[in-house]
């Protein structure tokens, strides 16, 4: 197999579920790239990932599910949602009380207590969305339920995407092209990589794009089942180092 860029996604593929990543994985990924595979992650997380994985481990990352792509710290693709063009849509979730923030650089601007949904982020501001100015990475709603889900999609403006989660309560909108296909595929080019000889990692419904993107996309044992429908193959879970098997059966 013809693999010259893998992309990982972190929670439930790359990550164990306490959050940390084995040092039989890091070993194997560091064999990847003394062979000069291009290792990158791809995540829905923002500056958070940081806490999790060392950047000196990967060449590259994608970060609030497709928004941002950096080469080190080059930043080869953005795709962000300016909140001025689109402040109907945010007064209107507002006033149907919906829990809603738009994120950029780490800092939450929202409608509720962050703090109270995740006791770990204070880095947030409550906020006026009627005035809000800023050119979001990432937005997302927690829905109390499915009438509020059906309203987002209902308001939902052109050129955004809604993106449930694992997490019924957690709905992520996007700029339409942040995309982890899209983004990851920048930093592709960028080395002179082409598509099919991308390998790609995922378990949730964010991922799915890439594992149909990307010449071979590779399902967790612990993925949604319809994420395992899309993907060309499905290798161990998780918390069983299942990247670090599949990549030692197949690409080492």
């Amino acid at each position: 197999m013809n693999i010259k860029m893998i992309a990982l996604d972190l929670d439930g593929t790359l990550l164990r579920d306490d959050k940390t990543v084995s040092d039989y994985t890091f070993s194997v990924l560091g064999k990847c790239r003394e062979k000069g595979i291009k290792v990158i992650y791809a995540t829905s997380r923002g500056h958070s990932a940081t806490n999790l994985v060392s950047g000196d481990l990967f060449d590259g990352f994608v970060r609030m599910g497709g928004a941002v792509a950096y080469a080190g710290e080059n930043l080869l693709y953005s795709r962000l949602i300016p909140t001025a063009e689109i402040r109907e849509f945010l007064v209107d979730i507002d006033k149907a009380g919906i829990r809603f923030a738009a994120e950029l650089n780490a800092w939450h601007y929202a409608n509720f207590d962050v703090s109270k949904e995740w006791e770990w982020l204070t880095y947030f501001e409550l906020t006026d969305f009627a005035t809000l100015d800023i050119e979001a990475e990432k937005m997302y709603a927690l829905p109390r339920n499915q009438q509020e889900t059906d309203l987002i999609y209902r308001l939902l403006p052109a050129g955004l995407r809604v993106i449930p989660a694992r997490d019924e309560n957690f709905t992520m909108i996007m700029h339409e092209q942040a995309t982890k296909a899209k983004a990851s595929f920048a930093l592709a080019r960028y080395w002179g990589i082409d598509k099919a000889e991308v390998v790609a990692f995922g378990d949730d419904l964010v991922d799915i794009d890439m594992l149909e993107y990307f010449g071979a996309g590779v399902a967790m044992g612990n993925a949604l089942d319809e994420v395992k429908a899309v993907a060309d193959y499905v290798c161990d879970t998780n918390e069983n180092d299942g990247v670090a098997r599949w990549l030692e059966e197949n690409v080492l």
